[in-house]
């Protein structure tokens, strides 16, 4: 009826409602939602993936599903797997659009467990928290639902995905929804093709309830760039041509074993049976303003050994003062142990220099000079990439965007203006490759 009514047919409804019936509204998510954001009709589908831009309303569409699944008979067990745990409880449980807000809308009570990642509903029915960064915790459990928040970010989203499939097997119906923003991934690829798969896709602005200006000030931002056709219109996109850098590339040079910065003076934490880096230092691309509409100044710690290289930490940062991101610089140093920073001189890195060094932290900063264009620079570094020389040890969404973006014989076709990202890289791991360390050299006069 409301939605049949004129507008000023609804505008007489609100105003004589009572409080009780405008909440009763309020929780009707069906009345407000997006059609994309409404589960598929039809019973041959076994994945509804959601690919939609940042703001679309995934995380409310994901917790509607899963509590009126959960909230029916015959009681159900659910899978709630996130980025992380963390991410799984603050985002999917506890957020504003999460479980234990629908269930506030629709005036149901759910038994939250924080310390054993458990929800129990009333009629029996239970959630358990699992994470996209440890896919051994999905390996054994049985559900009849699941729901994977941010497929994308996942560290370990191949095996996670595969050992929570082979779970997915309660009941006659199991069934499972992925909420992401779309990223370029083999294994999404592989979903959305996928034959029991119905794909729903939305953009930022779909979403009526945030602010136009909101949408505008992106629009005009980031409109008619990849990074904008991915994170606002949820396109999943395929490499650039000409890409350095191409997904299958930096998938296949990703080290899925996580290595974690040591403590200052303490030993690397590595996989059993491997060695400590030979030599880590940190690469700085210094941004060429200051303030929030400056370029990013890039800082990547990157590590050697056997003849390796590897990329470790993207502690990239944006909009601080030029002391700002120096101090971000030395805290990244103190976190791997490390006394090296390479940075370029063209664009500030004397001030990088100078800073430091006016701090005393007893770093040991070498200036570079760009000769050759970024590109061209980076075309040795990719190739170490592609012969099996060079890895990602994790996951490192904006860097690895920049470097899609860059394309062989010039030019960049990436977020933002400029890659800073990984221009400090490839800084870092052209001084790593340039002797083997612990081997005397001989330099010619």
């Amino acid at each position: 009826m409301l939605k049949a009514a004129t507008e000023e047919q609804q505008r007489k409804i609100f105003e004589t409602a009572t409080v009780e019936q405008m909440l009763k509204l309020d929780a009707d998510f069906e009345m407000w939602a997006h059609e994309n954001q409404l589960p598929p009709g039809g019973e041959g589908w076994r994945v509804w993936l959601m690919m939609a831009g940042r703001g679309f309303g995934k995380t409310r569409a994901g917790a509607e599903w899963i509590f009126r699944l959960a909230n029916g008979k015959p009681k159900v067990r659910v899978a709630l797997v996130g980025a992380s745990i963390a991410d799984t409880r603050t985002i999917m449980v506890e957020g504003v659009s999460g479980l234990l807000s629908i269930a506030r809308r629709y005036r149901r009570r759910l038994h939250w467990e924080p310390s054993l990642g458990r929800i129990k509903w009333p009629n029996g029915s239970e959630a358990q928290l699992f994470s996209g960064d440890h896919a051994d915790g999905l390996r054994g459990p049985e559900h009849d639902f699941a729901w994977a928040d941010e497929l994308a970010k996942w560290r370990q989203a191949e095996a996670a995905w595969d050992n929570l499939q082979f779970g997915l097997r309660r009941g006659q119906r199991a069934r499972a929804l992925v909420t992401t923003t779309p990223r370029p991934m083999p294994l999404l690829e592989r979903i959305r093709d996928g034959e029991w798969t119905v794909t729903t896709t939305g953009r930022t602005s779909d979403n009526i309830n945030l602010d136009e200006r909101f949408i505008d000030v992106m629009r005009a931002t980031y409109g008619g760039t990849r990074i904008g056709a991915q994170e606002l219109d949820g396109v999943l996109l395929q490499d650039v041509e000409g890409a350095l850098w191409t997904r299958e590339m930096i998938e296949r040079a990703r080290v899925h074993a996580l290595i974690l910065p040591p403590l200052r003076g303490g030993p690397l934490p590595l996989p059993q049976g491997e060695r400590g880096f030979d030599r880590i230092l940190v690469g700085v691309d210094p941004p060429a303003g200051a303030g929030e509409n400056s370029d990013a100044c890039g800082i990547v710690v990157c590590g050697s050994r056997e003849n390796k290289l590897y990329v470790l930490e993207d502690a990239s940062v944006r909009g601080l003062s030029p002391e700002g991101w120096s101090s971000r610089v030395a805290a990244a140093a103190a976190r791997w142990d490390t006394a090296q920073v390479v940075a370029e001189a063209n664009n500030g890195g004397s001030m990088v220099q100078s800073v430091l060094n006016a701090a005393d932290l007893g770093l040991f900063v070498r200036l570079v000079h760009a000769s050759r264009g970024k590109s061209a620079r980076a075309e040795p570094i990719a190739l170490k990439f592609e012969t099996g020389k060079a890895f990602f040890a994790g996951e490192f969404p904006e860097l690895e965007a920049e470097l899609g973006g860059m394309i062989a014989g010039g030019g960049y076709d990436g977020p933002g203006r400029s890659p800073d990202r990984a221009d400090a890289m490839v800084w870092a791991m052209t001084v790593l490759g340039e002797t083997r360390s612990g081997v005397p050299r001989v330099r010619r006069l």
